[in-house]
Parts: C-alpha cells; structure tokens; sequence
C-alpha cells in the first residue's frame, strides 16, 4: 500500500503489524503502536514481548495515541526516535501543520497564530488534524511539550519548576499532570531514572553549563553525514558558521534569543544504540529548545528515509552506481527562510566561493554580535585594524570563530546600498526583497504552502524559477524539486550517463525523490568538473562541493557578475 498524501501508513494495519512483529527500526517514528492490554504505547522496534494482533492499535503520532489514553513505554521511549518523514514528503496542511508545531508555534501564538500563519480557521485547522492525525492542534502540541520536557528533565540540571516554564507549560500542575499521564512517572521519577539509560537522544544526564544542552537526535541510517558537512563548509559564512570535515558550528536566530548549534557526523558506537547526530545546543532562552531542535533537524534532514529514497533511486541503472557509492544523502535544509533568501540572492551568477565571500562580508557589516562575545578585530564594522579583513576567513579551516548573528532582513533592507558590491540592479533587487521579508510581504517559515510560496517568490524582482525552487527545497524540505536547467546538475546527469536533454522526463520515475537524485548529481558534477576551466561563472558553480573551489575561482576569465550591461535575472547556476 502507498502512502498518499490522505493515507498513511498507520492505516496499512498489516504492514504495521508486520513491522512490529520484526521489531523493524525503519519505522521507528512513522508510526505509533499502542497496546490495549497495558495501556502504553510503543515504538516499531521496542524489545518487548510482541503484543497479540488483537490487542493493538495504530497511530500517527504520540499525540493521537495520549488522546487515546495510552502513556509512552518506559523500555524504548517511543518519543525518541527521528520524525515521521511523511511532513516532509506530504505538503498538505497536517505535513505544514505539524512542522510548525514541532517549531514550537502554539506555545509562542496560541491555536490562532498557528491558524493565521497557515491560511485556515481554527475550526477548519482542529478539523483536519483530527481527521488526518487522530489528535487536534492542542494534543499535538501538548505531546511536543512533554517531549521537551523529557529533554530538559534528563538532559539538564535546571531545576523541575523552570523546565515547566521553559517547555511552554502554562502552570507546574499542568507540567506535572502532563509528566506523569504521558509517562507514567512524576518529573522526579523521570530524572532519578535517567541517570541508568542511554537510548536514543537522551543519554546520560548532565549538569548544563549556563544554557548548553548536550543531545544525541535519532535519525535513521545510513547517513552521509561526510557528504553533508562538506556541503555545509563550502558555504560557511565567517562569523556565522564554522565548519571542519568531523564538526559544523553555527549561530542561531531563535524567537526568545539567539542561540549556537555545533553537530558532529552521525556514528553508532554501539550496535545496541540507536543512530544519532551529536549536537551541543546553546540558548540563551531555554524555551527555544523545541524550535532550536526543530531547527537543527531540518538543516541536517534528519527524518528523511534514506532506506525508501535510496531503493528508489537505485532502480535507475544510471544513478545506482552514484547511490551505492553515497547511501543516505541528505538534502540540506535552512535554519532560517529569510537568511536563505539572501544568501541565494547573493549567490547569483557568480561561484560557491564568491558567494560565501560576499555573505561573510555581509555579515561582518551588518551582523549583531552575541552576547558577550565578538570576533578578531572590529567584526562588526570590517574594520580591522591590522589589514585583516574579516569576510577574507575561510570557515572552513575550522579556525573561524561563530559569533555573529546573519544580519535582519531589515537591516540589509536599510544598508543595502551602503554595503553590497556588484551590479547595482541585483543590489536593488535584494534590498527590495529584503524589504518584502522585513514587512512580511514574503513570509518564508517551514509551514508555508510550496507552491504559494513559490509563486511569491517568483513576484519578486531578481528571482526567477532556479531561485524560487531552490528556497522551496531547502526552506521547506520539500523532497521532490529537480532543478532540471541547473547546470551543475546537467553536467552531472551526463557524467553520470544521463542524456541532460531528457533528465525531466527521466526523472518522472524519482519521484517523490527528485530532490535527492539531484544532490546525487550535483555530487557527480562535483567530481566530474574538477578538471573543466570554464568561462561561464554559473558554470563554475560546480565546484561547489570541491576543497578546490577557492583556487578555482581565482583564476577565471571575467565572470559575467561583473558585467553591469546585464540585467539581473534568475541565472541557471549550481547550489549557492
């Protein structure tokens, strides 16, 4: 049976049973199992004795099953485990919903905010969730907040008062009747019972050093965490990110303060242990640690099925070979919409080095420095009073320091002009658009319809159809953008054996996995252009996965982002 966009797989009860029978992890976070004869529920892969086939039951999410009255299991925590990749694949309003929720959007705006910012009425919202998910926007949201309360309880030792208060819980006694109707213990059981278990992202408790959690997040394997951080250093901002082969640290712009993610590859040290990616996440407002987590997994795609896109792809004779060289890619996703926005922009028409230069400068200008914290000279205003300029750092080196915060929308709508080199028509166009996003005439948020939001996109000036896709697939984790007249990616398609001419309609049988055959591609580009010189500056934007990238650059005929006579439009160029 396949999962539509109506129909999951929680009403495939054979398939499901099937799936708890084997104690398959694959499923783990796609669905919920719970037992009526205990009164739990349960991950796909728990070690308990398997439940008779007629004393379970089948849910979307925790949330349906607590509605239902059933308490998490003590033995596999069913609510550590990666997300359904189900939001990512579907974009109807439960998938926008519940990317929204995870982010933590009722806490801050209540059911109504959440309903604004997706289109509908609260009582249209309740209605579909319910219907789609067996819980409404409450329930789901309550399940979110336990969550992050477990977090705080075993992760941290803030006393149990504030992590009520921190987790979005309005009183200490909804914070306690909520603890012990989801797990069956009070919050002091759960933090005495901590301190003996080591499963999924919770570990072995630890006192915090100010706001700094340490988290294991579940994701399922493989996982090209190599090809990943790779991606994500070729493009670091200096400042902002720094980033080595085995490390990525980057600055956080959450709604309660900024913050500081620092992730590591995906390792098992143990075959017992469930598959994660190692973060330290520092807050300095607790209450963004929904958000900040949400915002971590996005960026790194951590729901993603790799086993389901890798089968997928490799039934295509041209890509299976690039699949089993690479399994478990990642699309890299965005922490924040707008920053993507511009630095998109900014990466027009010119190579992944230039675009990372003209960033980092951006952010050295214009950037808000932490709290506390600053960079090697004056960061902030570029002046460094040694010679050095700041935006000249490579981040990469892992030697860059991360303490600037990308700069607003508004602040580049304002400075703009003041800051910006290159064509003065695509400086306009980013200050307008970055004027659009200040006022919130384009909203860029995870829960945005795609092809809304593409259409805004398109409405602005300077982006065009490569511009507007590429946010759509990062922003939104949409997993089926092919951005067929990319070309990078028609360099790799041919590397690959792949006539460019019919990619789109070879590409039909990807689908819903577009997105991840491109980033395979993108990757055979990568390797096969590493000996081409080409004149055309968008061709050379297939060096972006490469450690040459930045001598590449240095040495091209006059790319055409110097031409002034052109006009700015969407160019067909490789990842910014």
């Amino acid at each position: 049976m396949t999962e539509t966009a109506t129909t999951g797989i929680w009403h495939d009860t054979d398939r499901c049973y099937a799936a708890v029978s084997s104690r398959d992890a694959r499923f783990d976070g796609r669905f919920i199992t719970g037992v009526r004869t205990t009164g739990i529920y349960c991950r796909p892969s728990c070690p308990a004795i398997t439940p008779k086939r007629g004393n379970v039951e089948f849910f979307a999410t925790a949330a349906a099953a607590q509605a239902r009255g059933f308490r998490a299991c003590r033995r596999c925590l069913p609510d550590a485990v990666p997300g359904s990749p189900d939001w990512n694949v579907r974009a109807d309003l439960a998938g926008r919903a519940m990317r929204l929720i995870a982010e933590g959007t009722v806490e801050r705006e209540g059911v109504p905010g959440l309903a604004r910012r997706l289109g509908y009425s609260e009582r249209q919202l309740g209605r579909v969730l319910t219907a789609e998910l067996g819980a409404g926007p409450l329930a789901l949201a309550r399940a979110h907040r336990a969550h992050a309360a477990r977090l705080l309880i075993e992760r941290s030792a803030m006393p149990l008062t504030d992590v009520a208060f921190a987790a979005g819980f309005a009183s200490v006694r909804q914070f306690n009747d909520t603890i012990r109707a989801v797990f069956g213990l009070t919050p002091s059981d759960l933090r005495t019972r901590a301190t003996s278990r080591q499963v999924g992202d919770t570990g072995t408790p630890a006192p915090v050093s100010g706001a700094t959690l340490t988290l294991r997040l579940p994701l399922r394997p493989p996982f090209d965490g190599d090809g990943l951080l790779s991606f994500l250093a070729a493009r670091a901002v200096t400042g902002v990110e720094s980033a080595t082969p085995a490390r990525y640290t980057r600055t956080l712009r959450l709604p309660h303060g900024p913050g500081r993610m620092t992730v590591e590859p995906a390792t098992a040290t143990a075959a017992t242990e469930t598959a994660h990616v190692p973060c330290e996440l520092w807050l300095t407002d607790v209450r963004d640690l929904a958000g900040g987590v949400a915002r971590v997994r996005r960026l790194l795609d951590l729901d993603a099925d790799p086993v389901a896109v890798d089968d997928a792809l490799r039934r295509d004779d041209a890509l299976a070979p690039l699949v089993a060289a690479r399994p478990g890619i990642r699309v890299p996703g965005a922490v924040d919409g707008p920053e993507l926005v511009l630095r998109t922009m900014l990466g027009q028409q010119v190579s992944v080095a230039a675009a990372r230069t003209a960033a980092s400068r951006l952010a050295a200008e214009l950037g808000e420095n932490l709290p506390g914290e600053t960079l090697p000279g004056d960061a902030l205003t570029g002046d460094d009073r040694s010679g050095h300029d700041p935006a000249s750092d490579d981040p990469a080196d892992g030697q860059g320091g991360t303490a600037l915060l990308f700069p607003t929308a508004s602040a580049v709508a304002e400075h703009a002009t003041d800051v910006l080199r290159g064509p003065r028509t695509r400086i306009e166009a980013i200050r307008t658009v970055a004027g659009a996003l200040a006022s919130g005439d384009l909203d860029v948020h995870a829960g945005r319809d795609p092809d809304e939001l593409r259409r805004d996109l398109l409405a602005q000036p300077g982006i065009g159809p490569w511009t507007a896709d590429y946010v759509v697939m990062r922003a939104l984790g949409r997993p089926d953008v092919l951005l067929d007249g990319d070309l990078a990616l028609r360099t790799g398609s041919a590397a690959a054996g792949i006539d460019p001419a019919e990619l789109p309609e070879r590409a039909l049988a990807w689908r819903p996995w577009r997105s991840y055959a491109g980033m395979q591609l993108w990757r055979s580009a990568a390797t096969a252009d590493r000996a081409v010189a080409p004149n055309d500056a968008a061709a050379n934007r297939t060096s972006a996965a490469t450690p040459n990238a930045r001598q590449d650059n240095r040495h091209r005929h006059t790319p055409r982002h110097l031409d002034r006579t052109r006009p700015v439009t969407d160019v067909q160029e490789g990842t910014p």
